[in-house]
């Protein structure tokens, strides 16, 4: 098993689970650039799993299902049309092999989950949690959203985190200015020598944001270390709204 990537719009990853023959992909917000590849590789298309509803992560289903041989995962949302097997927290499932329990996280939306697999150390969670930062809030509470970084916060240190956007740099440059820190100057630095060679800065890993991510709250200025959790993360994402 690998995880490779595709490239769409202008920052999504549609991440792809892939063996010799066959791939399941997350998030497959548009089409065209999932059929050029699963052509060019001679893939075959077994599972398509989905983190929410936005149009950039299920654009592509009602394409990809017609030549997709397994199931179409996703969140509880009737509005998304095409999901074969709706999922809750805790729900466990497998694809080409690979283990997934299901982690509910609302906040950007009311409908996201996140993909973990404890075997394989890693975490696809959509829009949740960007290395460096978080996403915004269309639908849900401070709260809710607080919450659901806290659950991917608590997962093992060694678990890559397999976002949807490209956002590291920008990211960055907003924890620079409210944090002087060398950790975060020199994954500053390491991102923008990947992105100086159209790399990815991604996958993160969890221990990693925790020592570069104010939004996990282990690392927050100190103006904010006196208010509760809830609290210090509204004051940071409406410091990163306004960024």
């Amino acid at each position: 098993m690998k995880i490779d990537h595709i490239h769409a719009f202008t920052d999504n990853y549609i991440w792809v689970i892939r063996n010799d023959t066959q791939v399941t992909l997350v998030d497959p917000g548009d089409p065209a650039p999932v059929l050029q590849y699963l052509h060019e590789n001679n893939l075959i298309l077994q599972d398509i799993l989905i983190t929410h509803h936005h149009w950039d992560h299920i654009g592509g289903i009602s394409q990809l299902k017609p030549i997709c041989k397994g199931k179409v995962y996703g969140p509880n949302n009737p509005a998304i049309d095409g999901i074969d097997i709706v999922l809750k927290e805790d729900d466990k499932f497998s694809t080409l092999d690979v283990s997934f329990k299901v982690i509910e996280t609302p906040g950007h939306t009311l409908d996201h989950i996140a993909f973990y697999s404890k075997e394989e150390s890693l975490v696809f969670c959509g829009d949740t949690l960007f290395s460096g930062g978080c996403g915004r809030m269309f639908e849900g509470t401070y709260d809710q959203l607080c919450n659901s970084l806290q659950k991917l916060a608590n997962l093992p240190d060694k678990t890559f985190v397999y976002c949807t956007h490209e956002y590291t740099i920008n990211n960055l440059e907003f924890v620079k200015s409210i944090i002087d820190d060398d950790d975060v100057d020199d994954y500053y630095t390491i991102s923008q020598n990947k992105r100086s060679k159209n790399e990815p800065t991604l996958p993160s890993n969890i221990g990693l944001e925790k020592t570069i991510n104010p939004f996990l709250l282990q690392k927050i200025p100190e103006n904010l270390k006196n208010l509760s959790q809830v609290d210090c993360f509204r004051e940071l994402r409406i410091a990163k709204d306004n960024f």
